[in-house]
């Protein structure tokens, strides 16, 4: 079965409300923790018992109206809450397109301190996600102000295929901004985005270098061996310790890799998404690697 045709399947799976949703999440959960927080709970804390901190992702985008954008602001306020009283070693990241970004920007920025307050009242944190190149400026606007008045509540993801980045990594890094880097997972035109993995690779290594320069904590997304090592062998020629920094990896891949780390002292982190909004985020990880493809298709046709 051709990738597009399983999307097509699934599609009309999605857009069938009468449809059991179980057999398509089935497949999702590899990459997906669950739909709700409470089934989440168990898996963060399975992952913080390994030594490994968590961000919890809330998955969705693009709320077109202000009462879907003021509902999902109570949900990250709950969430924030229900982390801290259950203890979980966990950090939320969210999409400021859930939070009214296409509505308004003046509104979605006064939703997103709205939540910074509690966030900073908690003593926990926000990562701003990022989405397609057309909330690019947009987000790292909003994101600018809101490090302003909460610098130690927020931070802000970049991606290293855009063309874009060097000038914003340049600036973003000046202000001593949390950055999170990584590759970038939204398909975007050559006029704005390089296309080749080598390209790609130097860009990021570029970055990183900046990072390690220039800012206090660099979160280094990536499941690329040849950039982990990288990373490795930079920091400690350049004498960098391991706490300095942080690896990163999405939940379900590489989950030995990240306990090697604990094991070996590094600061590792899992992005952890959940929740019934779940199949553009799926979508985005099959279209990255043949192999998840290949996962996906196994399971379908286990009994």
């Amino acid at each position: 079965m051709e990738l597009n045709g399983l999307f097509t399947i699934f599609d009309s799976i999605q857009k069938e409300k009468s449809t059991d949703m179980k057999l398509p999440f089935a497949l999702a959960k590899r990459f997906v923790a669950a739909e709700s927080f409470e089934e989440t709970v168990p898996k963060i804390k399975s992952i913080n018992e390994n030594g490994i901190k968590v961000t919890l992702d809330l998955l969705g985008e693009n709320v077109a109206d202000k009462t879907t954008a003021d509902e999902t602001v109570e949900i990250y306020l709950n969430l924030l809450n229900n982390i801290h009283d259950a203890g979980l070693k966990s950090t939320i990241s969210i999409k400021l397109t859930m939070m009214g970004l296409d509505i308004n920007k003046e509104y979605c920025k006064e939703n997103l301190f709205r939540l910074l307050d509690e966030t900073q009242r908690l003593n926990s944190f926000v990562r701003i996600d990022m989405e397609g190149s057309d909330y690019t400026q947009g987000t790292i606007d909003i994101f600018k102000e809101a490090f302003q008045k909460y610098p130690k509540s927020v931070g802000v993801v970049i991606q290293a295929y855009l063309k874009r980045t060097k000038k914003d990594i340049d600036e973003l890094a000046e202000l001593g901004a949390d950055i999170r880097l990584c590759k970038g997972a939204y398909s975007e035109p050559s006029t704005i985005a390089y296309q080749s993995m080598p390209e790609i690779r130097e860009a990021f290594k570029e970055y990183a270098k900046i990072l390690f320069e220039k800012t206090s904590f660099p979160r280094i997304a990536t499941h690329d061996d040849e950039l982990i090592e990288w990373v490795k062998t930079y920091t400690s020629e350049n004498s960098i310790s391991k706490d300095r920094f942080e690896f990163q990896m999405l939940y379900g891949l590489r989950e030995d890799t990240m306990k090697e780390f604990a094991k070996n002292g590094y600061n590792a982190r899992v992005y952890v998404p959940y929740g019934t909004m779940w199949f553009p985020y799926f979508k985005r990880r099959l279209m990255e690697r043949k192999e998840n493809i290949f996962f996906v298709l196994s399971t379908m046709f286990k009994k």
